[in-house]
């Protein structure tokens, strides 16, 4: 599957996955730069401490948020890296992982958040989140997350050669 003998390797992407996870890293990162820049729009949802900080924010915490969003976008060359014929199979390998490692991270990040914020809601662990912002994270933030983990995991079958 990935021996080169004097051949390029290329991953086959599904290019479904790849353009649909590259919008999904657009508007996740986009929100990061809007809030950056003051934006309030959907930040209650969040609920906590991020809420709160939001509120009145100190520079380091405006840094930060603006550091999130940049490193959000890294996706896009990780995702657009698939397409591109290598000419060593390590490279074709490495995007391949990492890309499926990037897929599952971000879907267990949003599935387990989601399955503590639930057992909050059912009164077995004691998060400070109000009622909206337990309903929005169930219904909207913690499902994005595992959409966009599936849109990396799916965004690449398998090694090739050509």
């Amino acid at each position: 599957m990935w021996e080169n003998e004097g051949r390029v390797v290329r991953l086959e992407a599904n290019h479904r996955s790849v353009v649909t996870g590259v919008i999904w890293t657009v508007i996740f990162s986009g929100m990061s730069f809007y809030w950056a820049m003051g934006g309030q729009l959907g930040l209650k949802s969040l609920g906590g401490s991020i809420y709160e900080m939001s509120q009145n924010p100190d520079p380091s915490f405006v840094r930060i948020v603006w550091l999130t969003g940049f490193v959000k976008l890294l996706g896009i060359p990780l995702l657009l890296g698939l397409y591109v014929k290598w000419k060593k199979p390590i490279a074709a390998k490495a995007f391949y992982y990492v890309t499926k490692a990037a897929g599952i991270c971000i879907f267990l990040y949003g599935f387990l958040n989601f399955i503590t914020i639930a057992l909050s809601a059912l009164g077995i662990l004691d998060f400070d989140l109000e009622a909206s912002a337990t309903f929005w994270r169930l219904v909207f933030w913690e499902p994005f997350w595992m959409i966009g983990g599936m849109f990396y995991f799916f965004a690449v079958k398998r090694g090739n050669t050509a």
